[in-house]
């Protein structure tokens, strides 16, 4: 779900300043550190940021911190690699939206890992691409980079033949192929509201469209600036990124694109419902309307008979007749199912 984040502490602080932007968390960080070549694969969880540090002999290591809600493990990584304070402030400001920096000795790349159940949840993921070392700073545990972390395992593909810069292509393209599985469920959901709409639409079935208008507002959020990230790894000069990386960056380009593509369909569809919900409404109470019109149409001249007999004057014939009560009864039933005939014909009922 959106929700905006206080961003007053930050005000007139100098640039640089560390100050954790996001949900409150108090669960311990975990740190892990993998390591890999070609032959062999560790992976490991370390108790502190100083057991990190050896890793620049490492062939390729890839360090995910869970957990940015304590600035001073951020801070401590950020000093030992030379890391920019600016960069550091972003790691710790969870209101990115996703960019690429360069620098002399990394690339910095900000994206956003949704997860959807019932409701939508939009985490920062913070990549660090430096030489054959690779950090990603998440805001609390859980990610979608199981498989991922299983081809490192098992050796599978090509990712243990390559260096950092594909393992970013592997984190990203796990990224993306999430939103599919998002927009799959979102579709599913959107289809069972608009049988819902077309059957008996009801301030639930509004509910729901408000509710998949603002999800579809978050994903596209996510999405949209993710492709010049995207672009820009695919056709920059960075060393760190090689050129037989930068294909795999083209095939998660064209992902993004078909993503971007569906959501803007899902928008268009759910804009749709809510001009057909609003319509339906209009036209039920226009029908509603219709009948009560009717209904007052038949009883105004019957009520203009009810009152003129209803009138306290001595000298009206009709009173004396005795057939008088029913001959007014039958002359206000004919006169209704004239009224129904005619209205009939004009197609009015």
């Amino acid at each position: 779900m959106f929700k905006f984040t206080r961003r007053s502490k930050k005000a007139g602080l100098p640039p640089g300043t560390l100050v954790h932007i996001g949900d409150r968390r108090d669960a311990p960080v975990r740190i892990t550190v993998t390591t890999y070549d070609e032959a062999n694969y560790t992976e490991k969880e370390v108790k502190s940021v100083e057991e990190c540090f050896p890793i620049k002999e490492s062939p390729v290591s890839w360090i995910n911190i869970d957990g940015i809600h304590k600035v001073d493990i951020v801070e401590k990584i950020g000093e030992y690699f030379n890391i920019h304070p600016l960069t550091m402030e972003d790691i710790v400001n969870t209101e990115q939206r996703p960019k690429m920096e360069e620098y002399t000795d990394y690339v910095y790349v900000v994206l956003r890992m949704i997860t959807y159940d019932k409701e939508m949840d939009s985490e920062q993921i913070s990549l660090i691409i430096g030489e054959n070392v690779l950090f990603s700073f998440q805001e609390k545990e859980g990610d979608v980079f199981n498989y991922v972390r299983e081809r490192l395992k098992n050796g599978v593909g090509r990712i243990r033949k390559m260096g950092a810069d594909y393992l970013v292509y592997a984190l990203m393209d796990a990224v993306v192929d999430n939103y599919f599985a998002i927009l799959e469920s979102l579709g599913d959901t959107l289809e069972d509201t608009e049988e819902e709409l077309l059957r008996d639409p009801g301030p639930e079935t509004l509910q729901s469209i408000q509710m998949l208008k603002r999800e579809m507002m978050v994903l596209r959020k996510s999405v949209w600036p993710l492709r010049e990230v995207l672009s820009r790894l695919e056709r920059g000069e960075s060393q760190l990124v090689k050129e037989n990386t930068r294909v795999y960056m083209r095939d998660v380009y064209d992902h993004t694109i078909q993503v971007i593509d569906t959501v803007e369909t899902f928008r268009d569809m759910l804009s749709g419902m809510l001009d057909i919900y609003l319509s339906s409404i209009s036209n039920r109470m226009n029908e509603i309307m219709k009948v009560l019109t009717i209904i007052a149409t038949i009883f105004i001249p019957l009520s203009f008979f009810a009152g003129v007999y209803g009138m306290n004057f001595v000298y009206m014939p009709e009173l004396q007749e005795k057939w008088g009560y029913p001959a007014i009864l039958i002359g206000m039933a004919a006169i209704g199912a004239v009224m129904l005939l005619y209205f009939r014909r004009k197609k009015w009922l």
